[in-house]
């Protein structure tokens, strides 16, 4: 078998590249990134996830062609402007990255002969939602550019999808822990640096919004499963990825890590603006179909392992929080001359 990785150099791709090469010894793993944050590895980091892959390029999703699906069975596709701020920042940009260029791979894909494509999308699909948790079938509210090209591209898969091209598009809880290039713009993940480096977590809302999370590590046991997944009629299958278990108020996340850290202080503004991104979800669909396959790391694990990597560094109060968040790095970039307002790397040699 040979899956094709792309965005490996992200957050996630690290810890897809570990379960796959685990779980499937002798495939072959090709991974395919434009190099946005293939510099932001922890520091703590003793070797580069991609030794993982037997072949790693350095390409824009937007760019490729036939020749990089050639040979290929499954496409995991992670590459993404991959959250709120950066897409609020570069609107126009995430349309183009997320959506058309996603269904230009997904139709690249297939006419390739490519036998499963394995979308990341996102429960952010909900938006806004009061009452029961959300199922696959309820209606979608999407609030943010990230939000609706994720939509718009599940969209656009169902219409691609076809015996012999099985698309499974998983709608992810919020993503939390630890990973080689680790990011700081996720809730739980920011709680905990904060903890760390400042001895305090700060909720800037009111705490009360519902956000549904899932571990990396258990993201990447999801993706395993919709590269090997039984079709079985279902030629397209948006499924919410995650559990029931883990649908908690933000407020619930930060006290979370305040008992596992004595000595931290927490701080909740009870005046402050309720985020208008609340909504639990119903993950009884994932796991009826995915029994091998669901989550097993919980909240407080979650939090220790990104207590044992923050910490690992030494001096966490001397790491700057910008080099994990996403958005810092891309405006760096644009103010380095070394992306364009597209997010396309410029020429430096000339």
């Amino acid at each position: 078998m040979h899956i094709l990785i792309t965005g490996h150099q992200g957050y996630v791709g690290p810890r897809v590249i570990a379960e796959l090469r685990a779980r499937w010894p002798h495939c072959r793993l090709t991974g395919v990134d434009a190099g946005w944050f293939a510099h932001r590895l922890a520091p703590c980091t003793t070797h580069v996830p991609e030794i993982g892959l037997d072949a790693s390029r350095y390409k824009d999703v937007r760019d490729l062609d036939a020749a990089d699906l050639a040979g290929v069975d499954a496409v995991v596709h992670l590459a993404a402007v991959s959250n709120d701020p950066m897409g609020n920042r570069f609107e126009a940009v995430t349309d183009a990255i997320n959506h058309r260029a996603s269904l230009r791979l997904a139709r690249l894909a297939r006419d390739a002969g490519v036998a499963r494509f394995v979308f990341a999308s996102s429960c952010s699909v909900y938006g806004q939602t009061e009452g029961a948790a959300r199922k696959e079938s309820d209606e979608l509210n999407p609030l943010t550019a990230y939000a609706r090209s994720k939509v718009d591209t599940e969209r656009g898969l169902a219409a691609l999808a076809a015996p012999g091209f099985t698309v499974t598009a998983l709608r992810f809880a919020t993503a939390c822990g630890f990973s080689a290039r680790p990011r700081c713009d996720l809730v739980l993940n920011d709680f905990v640096f904060g903890a760390l480096a400042r001895g305090r977590v700060e909720v800037l809302s009111d705490g009360t919004p519902w956000r549904p999370l899932i571990e990396v590590r258990d993201m990447a046991r999801a993706i395993a499963w919709g590269c090997c997944r039984d079709a079985d009629g279902d030629d397209f299958l948006a499924v919410n990825a995650g559990s029931d278990g883990w649908n908690y108020q933000v407020r619930e996340l930060a006290q979370a890590v305040v008992a596992r850290l004595p000595g931290v202080e927490l701080a909740i503004d009870p005046n402050g603006q309720p985020d208008k991104r609340s909504y639990r979800v119903d993950f009884s669909l994932f796991a009826r179909l995915a029994p091998d396959f669901q989550p097993r790391i919980g909240l407080d694990e979650a939090i220790d392992t990104l207590v044992q990597g923050f910490a690992g560094v030494g001096h966490t109060q001397a790491l700057d929080k910008s080099l994990f968040v996403r958005l810092h790095t891309l405006t760096g970039h644009l103010a380095s001359g070394r992306l364009d307002a597209d997010l396309r790397w410029l020429d430096l040699a000339s």
